[in-house]
C-alpha cells in the first residue's frame, strides 16, 4: 500500500503545476493590469512601482515617468479597451503582447517586456509596434 501511495505521489508531482513553477502569464498580465489601472487614476507613484528597477534608475521619479508616459504613451495612459494577446519568449527576454484601443477608438499594439524580481514581475520596457493599415 505505502509503495501504491508513493508512485500516486510521484505521478501527481509529475502533472500537477507547482507555485515556483506555474506559468507566469497570469502575474504578468496582472502587472500590466494594475499599472494601467494607476495610470487611469493618475496614480504616477502606484504605476511607477510596477517600473523595473532599470526603468526607475531611468526616469528617477514618479513625476517624470507620468511626463513620459502622457506624452509617449498616451494610449496607455488613458485606454478605453485593454487586450491581451500572447506571451512569447525571446532571446530569453519574456514579451506580453498587448492591443490598447485609445479614446479614440484607434487600436495600438504594444509590447511589454518583463522581468522577474524579487517583489515580482516588472515591466521593463514597452515598445509601440507598427499597426498594418487595413485595405492599403
Amino acid at each position: 500500500m505505502a509503495r501504491f501511495l508513493f508512485v500516486i505521489s510521484v505521478l501527481l508531482c509529475m502533472v500537477l503545476p507547482v507555485g515556483a513553477h506555474h506559468e507566469p502569464q497570469a502575474d504578468i498580465q496582472a502587472t500590466i493590469d494594475n499599472q494601467i489601472a494607476a495610470f487611469r487614476a493618475d496614480d504616477f507613484e502606484t504605476a511607477f512601482t510596477y517600473a523595473s528597477p532599470g526603468i526607475q534608475q531611468i526616469f528617477r521619479t514618479p513625476e517624470n515617468f507620468g511626463t513620459m508616459v502622457r506624452q509617449g504613451y498616451p494610449m496607455v495612459w488613458r485606454p478605453e479597451d485593454v487586450r491581451f494577446l500572447e506571451l512569447r519568449e525571446v532571446a530569453g527576454n519574456l514579451w506580453q503582447r498587448v492591443q490598447v484601443t485609445d479614446a479614440a477608438g484607434r487600436v495600438h499594439t504594444l509590447d511589454y517586456q518583463m522581468i522577474q524580481t524579487d517583489e515580482g514581475w516588472k515591466i521593463n520596457g514597452v515598445q509601440l509596434l507598427q499597426t498594418p493599415d487595413v485595405g492599403t
